[in-house]
């Protein structure tokens, strides 16, 4: 990608302006062919219990997957994509907000902001995976590195970690949250509150668990990786507010994500990250046309599988060299007495 292309904002806007329009009969199928099994496969491990623990956990994949699917609708309806009609966006979204256990208007507001701040150094900290700066982490006092350390760990990032943060922290509204926000934020949980008493006194509590429990830590860990892995990777951007580029933002700072393609199709092309970030209102199943039709988006480097592996070492943003490293800069430069 040259710096020429990066730059000239109106032949992006141009060629993703062909794809902003949704396709209600499509949209409608997608919500079909993921709720659909998501809901058969949920009852068949209810059902796998009878035969071992060892099926249900193996059923829990799949069904993890269709959630996952769910997710990408549901972050298309707050980017106001997947209908051409808002009130449709939103009853949808409120809907599937129940399923991935994620408080639509709340989820919305911060993902916008994400949107629009997305690799400024001075603009972090909604809707992001938190990452320090190497100065700013080198500052801190023990306990609060300690902390960071635990954050960033990825043995707790994309396990225990995301299953708290979609089943407990998505509970309380944000400080910065409107009205509208946090009373979305209440009413998600009161629902929410019903739906789980009548399943556990239908099904039983411990089959519910049994079943919920494994599907939303599946789900939430690897919804967390896709989310980490689209902005922490080799090469991607970071700058401050005086220097930050929109549209290098979402060209160099997002990710091409090559999957296979049952993958793609169970995260709903959001592995075309850099086409998403210049442009929200393509809806998921529009991203891979967009990329296929259009040369200027093949010339973004995919990042493969087993290369977006090395993200999982990168803990901090360097400045000076403007890449994200690992804690084992800083053994280095204390060894050069920086």
């Amino acid at each position: 990608m040259t710096e020429n292309q990066i730059k000239n904002p109106a032949r992006w806007q141009d060629i993703v302006a062909r794809y902003n329009q949704p396709d209600a009969l499509r949209s409608t199928w997608q919500i079909i062919n993921s709720l659909v099994p998501f809901i058969a496969l949920w009852i068949l491990m209810a059902y796998s219990l009878q035969v071992g623990y060892w099926l249900t956990l193996l059923l829990a994949v799949p069904t993890a997957g269709f959630l996952v699917r769910l997710f990408i609708i549901f972050h298309d309806c707050c980017h106001g994509s997947f209908f051409k009609d808002n009130r449709a966006n939103e009853l949808v979204g409120l809907f599937l907000g129940l399923l991935v256990v994620t408080p639509f208007y709340q989820w919305k507001r911060d993902h916008s902001i994400h949107h629009a701040t997305a690799g400024d150094l001075d603009r972090r900290g909604t809707g992001d995976v938190m990452t320090m700066t190497v100065a700013e982490y080198m500052v801190l006092p023990w306990y609060k590195k300690f902390g960071y350390r635990i954050l960033r760990n990825p043995l707790i990032l994309f396990t225990v970690g995301s299953l708290i943060d979609f089943v407990l922290l998505q509970r309380f509204p944000t400080s910065n949250s409107g009205k509208k926000e946090i009373s979305n934020v209440w009413w998600t949980n009161v629902v929410l509150a019903g739906i789980v008493i009548i399943l556990g006194m239908t099904v039983g509590w411990k089959t519910f668990l049994l079943v919920e429990l494994p599907v939303l830590l599946f789900a939430t860990s690897a919804g967390v990786w896709m989310f980490y892995i689209q902005h922490n990777f080799e090469g991607t951007y970071w700058e401050r507010h005086d220097k930050w580029e929109f549209f290098k933002a979402g060209v160099t700072g997002s990710s091409f994500y090559k999957l296979p393609a049952i993958l793609n199709w169970f995260t709903g092309n959001i592995g075309y990250h850099h086409i998403h970030h210049l442009s929200p209102r393509i809806p998921n199943y529009k991203l891979q046309q967009a990329y296929r039709e259009n040369q200027i988006f093949q010339e973004v480097k995919p990042l493969t599988f087993w290369r977006s592996l090395k993200s999982l070492q990168y803990r901090l943003w360097d400045e000076e060299r403007k890449m994200l490293v690992g804690f084992n800069v800083l053994r280095n430069r204390r060894s050069r007495g920086m």
